[in-house]
């Protein structure tokens, strides 16, 4: 991928310019839109595409424009002809929200309607239905970027146990027992996201069990390893930063520690899913830590995944490129499959 430097103009001049590249950008997914209305996808990534600051979203028959310029101000003059450019490209539209992402009013950051009443609350992906709440957070209850990693474990855990660490709405748990996980933990402190991933499980017909597990992340790995507690697939995906009496998340500085946390807990043979979507964090860094992990003979690279491109953009829409360079990996979302081999040789206890 380019670096900053080597960019396109991304200056927008006019409402005349905006609108040509959210119609190319439009133009370029037609063939994602299906006819029942129930999918989740990126129809306008302005970072990449062309308007720094505006990302659109489509959930199901929901348009979500977020402004995440600072301040909000400076987009909001364009705010009301991008609704109005795709509630007429997009006739079945049945509601539209606005999120500003950097509003000083929580109510704002959460989304405030923009028209009809009723927002999606379901989407389907891959088959498999995901409950939402749109509103829930200053983003949408449901991670796009990782719409490739859904698919893999759907296509790769059949009879596994899996534990999703920071599982926020559960939805990388829910497509694990899609693909015939026998058994899923989804662990978060959060335990109202936690509820989507419940409402999830009654939209869909899973022959495995999930276990809600409403607890802060290290204490929950200190449980598990206290109760000598191993699972065939262990997911990593934690927030930039957070920090609780129990610990630190910082991805940009002691994500390895993080790493190393989780490990113990996966079982011989089995796989360790980790993901850095530090912005900051270039990919070679990330490349680093990967190798001095393979470096001990115990971890293996197997796959890195890739994120879709309504979310990086298409060769005709991009205009813009991340700040750092985040190749190997095609977006500042990184995802990696590891495998892990113990020296034990211990099999999964759940």
């Amino acid at each position: 991928m380019n670096s900053k430097n080597e960019t396109a103009n991304s200056t927008i001049n006019s409402r005349g310019d905006l609108l040509q590249r959210i119609s190319t950008a439009l133009s370029a997914r037609q063939a994602m839109l299906a006819p029942e209305h129930t999918q989740a996808l990126r129809l306008f990534n302005g970072f990449y595409e062309g308007c720094p600051g505006l990302v659109v979203d489509l959930f199901a028959s929901t348009l979500v424009v977020a402004n995440h310029a600072r301040p909000p101000d400076s987009l909001e003059d364009f705010v009301p002809d991008v609704f109005a450019f795709y509630r007429e490209a997009l006739p079945w539209l049945t509601s539209g929200l606005l999120k500003r992402r950097h509003a000083t009013d929580p109510a704002l950051r959460r989304g405030v309607t923009a028209f009809g009443e009723s927002l999606s609350s379901v989407i389907t992906e891959h088959g498999v239905r995901y409950a939402l709440d749109l509103t829930l957070n200053q983003d949408c209850s449901f991670y796009l970027d990782t719409r490739n990693l859904r698919k893999y474990l759907i296509q790769n855990m059949a009879g596994k146990s899996v534990l999703n660490c920071f599982a926020y709405t559960g939805a990388l748990g829910i497509a694990a027992l899609a693909g015939g996980a026998r058994h899923v933990g989804q662990t978060d402190l959060n335990n109202t996201a936690l509820t989507l991933a419940q409402q999830s499980i009654q939209l869909n017909s899973f022959s495995g069990r999930m276990e809600i597990l409403p607890m802060d992340f290290f204490k929950a790995v200190g449980y598990f390893k206290q109760h000598n507690v191993l699972f065939d697939c262990v997911i990593l995906d934690p927030p930039l930063y957070s920090n609780t009496p129990q610990g630190t998340v910082d991805l940009l500085h002691n994500w390895l520690r993080l790493i190393n946390k989780v490990r113990p807990l996966v079982a011989h043979e089995g796989k360790l899913i980790v993901i850095n979507n530090a912005l900051y964090l270039p990919g070679s860094t990330v490349m680093q830590t990967l190798e001095a992990l393979e470096s001990t003979g115990f971890v293996q690279r197997e796959r890195l995944i890739p994120v879709p491109e309504d979310i990086t953009g298409y060769p005709q829409t991009v205009h813009d490129y991340p700040p750092v360079d985040p190749s190997p990996f095609n977006h500042p979302t990184k995802i990696a499959v590891l495998r892990i081999t113990r020296k034990d040789g211990a099999p999964a206890t759940f």
